[in-house]
């Protein structure tokens, strides 16, 4: 048994935001009644907002991404729960610009509900809202599954695809068009070999024997469908990869790759696994035009990673290399310059 660090009443995101905050301070603004997150500052050619959001334990997602050239807004909700939809609503009167505000929105009921409301309390007030939902995860890709593919990893592809987009003045339908072609041209898979730890029992909240795997799991700690032998890690990213190609949109050959890590994986297992992607890839006769390795869109402290492609549209390149400017995102050279 090995509890996390939280503080004594069991509530670990309100103190979180507090440290987020001050960390970041020069990016971000906390406002905690109810809690939002806003960025400090933006480009002034963005005529319309970007507010994302969801549970917290997916940390940077989504405050991470909070800045110039990504969000402007973020509504954090309790671990693996929804916002509510008031603070969708202050995130949202914040983040509007000129021509409006779009919520980038993950699919999933809790999250699609509570941005809906908010959404028709915006409209009412006069500021225009349209939303673009991610649905990308392959595992849940089924006529069995009511709600359609989950939202995982493309979320933070379509962030900082749609921030760049948004930083050259583009208006609220050509974005919201847009970013429903970044999240079509996505999927994802994610695999675990030990479950997130439990904040009440400080035990893995399922378990597996030795020698498996959880192929299809999803970021907030949902079991797969399927329980698989453990193959090795060579044949496991081939299978992948086999399943995500196979699942893209036709286009160019030009795909971007985020290899995530689920919150208990290290970045020397990363490095190796993204070897494995890029060499993948090129088997397969696609070029490899974007990549982010690293811990994105975790899990709390689930050992395993997810594999996310992107089909890249040539247009889409100066989007991904643009400069952000948040507390996650990595640099860019020429930000950096």
């Amino acid at each position: 048994m090995s509890l996390p660090f939280h503080p004594a009443d069991g509530d670990p995101v309100p103190p979180a935001l507090r440290g987020f905050a001050r960390a970041h301070a020069d990016l971000v603004e906390l406002h905690e009644k109810p809690a939002h997150l806003v960025a400090r500052h933006r480009n002034p050619a963005r005529r319309v907002g970007l507010v994302s959001g969801g549970g917290s334990g997916h940390e940077p997602l989504h405050a991470g991404f909070l800045g110039r050239g990504m969000l402007d807004a973020v509504a954090p909700g309790k671990v693996f729960a929804s916002p509510h939809n008031k603070q969708v609503l202050e995130a949202s009167r914040k983040a509007a610009g000129p021509a409006g505000v779009i919520h980038v929105v993950k699919n999933y009921t809790g999250d699609r509900i509570n941005f809906g409301i908010a959404a028709e309390r915006l409209r009412l007030e006069g500021i225009v809202v349209r939303r673009v939902l991610v649905d990308d995860d392959l595992a849940t890709e089924s006529d069995e599954t009511a709600t359609g593919r989950r939202g995982t990893g493309a979320t933070v592809v379509v962030e900082k695809l749609l921030g760049a987009a948004a930083d050259t003045g583009l208006g609220l339908d050509e974005l919201a068009d847009l970013g429903a072609e970044f999240a079509a041209a996505s999927r994802s898979l994610a695999v675990a070999s030990r479950a997130q730890t439990s904040m009440h029992t400080g035990r893995p909240s399922f378990e597996l024997e030795a020698g498996e795997l959880e192929y299809g799991v999803g970021i907030h700690g949902e079991r797969a469908q399927k329980t698989i032998d453990r193959p090795g890690t060579e044949e496991l990213v081939d299978r992948m990869l086999d399943e995500l190609v196979a699942g893209l949109p036709e286009g160019p050959d030009e795909v971007l790759a985020v290899v995530n890590g689920m919150g208990g994986t290290t970045l020397l297992e990363l490095y190796g696994l993204h070897d494995l992607v890029a060499a993948g890839l090129e088997r397969r006769g696609l070029t490899l035009a974007g990549e982010l390795v690293g811990t994105f869109v975790p899990a709390l402290d689930m050992a395993g990673f997810s594999l996310t492609l992107t089909r890249l549209q040539p247009e889409w390149k100066a989007w991904w290399t643009a400069p952000a400017v948040t507390p996650a995102f990595p640099r860019t050279i020429e930000e950096v310059a």
